[in-house]
């Protein structure tokens, strides 16, 4: 029987898993379903008394815990309309987002509750503090009512907090949620008995839908970190839970085959040496796998990488390594997956199929590159941008169907190739299409460089990159005493680099593709919560230099 609504989902799995665990604070309290339902009554009555109606809006604002699912299922089975709001957002954001949505009601933690303005909290009906779900203030008391909603009724707004503009409410419905659950189901089959351990924000829908809602779907556990998952976090929480599921975003896995299996196998002129040779390098990597797999907690079945592409050099290494991960690809708009591959069906480069109960086609495709702009007709897409008419039609085809904004194409068997957004396409002198996400591929390959950004200035391509400075440093000091001699600096040292950096990447891309200058940035980019560098506010500096 397929469930069409939260509630149906999130009530079928008390009913069947009531004394199973569902969600645990990592070295902290459990809750077993039966505990949540219990939970999920107390708050349903708190919202109640402050006069809520069926069709309101509350508005969440927490960092991951057991009591963010408790109120996110209380919000939606009670037929209100959750607001999940992302913690990173500023309290101008915040304000906004509580304006804009109409919220009569917040959740809030107790670190980011000093985030939102005192104007925009006494414009609630109720405040309810998630860590112990008690009152934090009050300004109705009246009695108000819920419902049993229906598939078709709105579950969620969700507030977009992408690479570009300022944030979108996407509206998703019972249905649109709940059909990704059978959708995934056939892809990938969660048992009630898998461990989640949750690293990313709640508030994103990848999280959400894959982290939150599939494992209660499924009757299984999900285990949240009170922190962020830094190393020093990280490691003894994967040693303890030993999850069997887990879901990354692709900046997480770079940084660890970077910060550590690349930095150890080119750490001397010798190791580079063997790493440059094809089947040695794969058995190093063999090496490595085992001993990530290890780190991981020896149990994983599931490692899904999702959120953004996932660069080329890392997924040959996952492949190489026979460590077990995940390709997903989807957006906000669509609650979110639309394609994916799991091991045994794993292409480099590629997102895999187009799921079950999706439909696909290119637009204005380019009869050179074969590329189109991806369209989409799915159960789970949006009904549109909440109180933006103009962007919901500019999402849409005259058919109904979803633009996903990407460039993409398929192979001969369907699998799906994500080339990069279409609005970041560079036009070169002659109409060349440039695509500025396979530029950074190639820098990000560059053993001093920890995250790239091309940008286009005055006509020429600007590559912005963000050095690995523990591997500079450590190049520096092996070359200083030859530096000392000829009175070079540190600045002279790193403009010699930028040097090596264009010549690099130059002989690697086309001649339309190449780097006219190379600049350093000195700060990390600024990123979206699933690890996007947002680009608009780089493209703009570059356009004011």
């Amino acid at each position: 029987m397929r469930l069409e609504s939260l509630y149906e989902i999130f009530h079928e799995s008390v009913k069947k898993f009531s004394d199973r665990i569902a969600f645990s604070q990592w070295r902290g309290e459990s809750l077993n379903y039966k505990q949540v339902a219990e939970r999920v009554e107390q708050v349903k009555e708190t919202l109640v008394s402050a006069g809520l109606k069926p069709g309101d809006k509350v508005a969440l604002l927490s960092s991951n815990m057991p009591n963010w699912g408790v109120c996110y299922f209380a919000i939606t089975t009670a037929g209100y309309v959750v607001v999940p709001i992302m913690p990173d957002f500023t309290t101008e954001d915040l304000d906004r987002i509580i304006e804009h949505s109409e919220a009569k009601a917040l959740c809030v933690s107790d670190r980011l509750y000093t985030k939102v303005s005192k104007s925009a909290l006494s414009n609630l009906n109720i405040t309810i503090r998630t860590k112990n779900l008690s009152v934090l203030a009050q300004t109705v008391n009246e009695q108000g009512s819920t419902c049993v909603p229906k598939p078709e009724d709105l579950a969620a707004i969700i507030y977009t907090s992408g690479t570009t503009s300022n944030p979108k409410g996407v509206m998703l419905t019972h249905y649109n949620l709940a059909s990704q659950m059978w959708m995934i189901d056939e892809l990938f089959k969660v048992h009630k008995d898998d461990i989640f351990l949750s690293v990313l924000p709640l508030p994103h829908t990848y999280e959400c839908t894959l982290g939150l809602i599939l494992p209660v779907y499924s009757g299984a556990s999900v285990v949240y970190l009170d922190k962020a998952p830094t190393v020093s976090v990280l490691l003894p929480a994967l040693r303890e839970v030993r999850p069997t599921v887990m879901l990354t975003v692709p900046l997480i896995i770079e940084k660890i085959f970077r910060g550590t299996v690349l930095k150890k196998f080119t750490s001397t002129a010798f190791m580079r040496t063997l790493y440059g040779i094809g089947f040695v390098r794969r058995y190093l990597h063999r090496i490595a796998g085992k001993k990530l797999t290890k780190t991981f907690g020896g149990r994983l079945r599931f490692f899904g990488i999702g959120g953004a592409k996932l660069d080329a050099t890392v997924e040959q290494f996952l492949l190489d390594s026979k460590f077990i991960y995940d390709i997903g690809y989807g957006l906000t708009e669509t609650a979110p997956l639309l394609a994916g591959a799991v091991d045994g069906m794993l292409r480099l480069g590629s997102t895999g199929p187009i799921l079950k109960g999706v439909e696909a086609r290119l637009e204005n495709v380019n009869k050179e590159t074969g590329l189109g702009e991806l369209v989409v007709k799915s159960p789970s897409q949006m009904q549109g941008y909440y109180k933006n008419p103009e962007a919901t039609a500019a999402a849409f085809t005259d058919d109904g169907w979803f633009r996903t904004g990407d460039l993409a194409c398929f192979d001969d068997d369907g699998w799906l190739y994500i080339k990069g957004r279409l609005k970041n396409m560079i036009l070169g002198p002659s109409g060349e299409n440039i695509y500025p996400e396979d530029i950074e591929n190639v820098l990000n390959q560059h053993v001093y460089i920890s995250e790239s950004l091309v940008v286009e200035e005055e006509g020429h391509l600007v590559a912005l990159v963000y050095f690995d400075k523990e591997a500079l440093e450590a190049k520096y000091e092996e070359l200083r005493d030859t530096y000392n001699q000829k009175k070079l600096e540190w600045e002279k040292f790193k403009e010699d680099t930028m040097k090596e950096i264009k010549e690099f990447v130059n002989s690697r891309v086309n001649r339309y593709s190449k780097i006219e200058t190379v600049t350093e940035n000195k700060e990390e980019f600024i990123k979206t919560p699933t690890k996007k560098i947002r680009r608009f506010l780089y493209e703009k500096k570059s356009d004011n230099k």
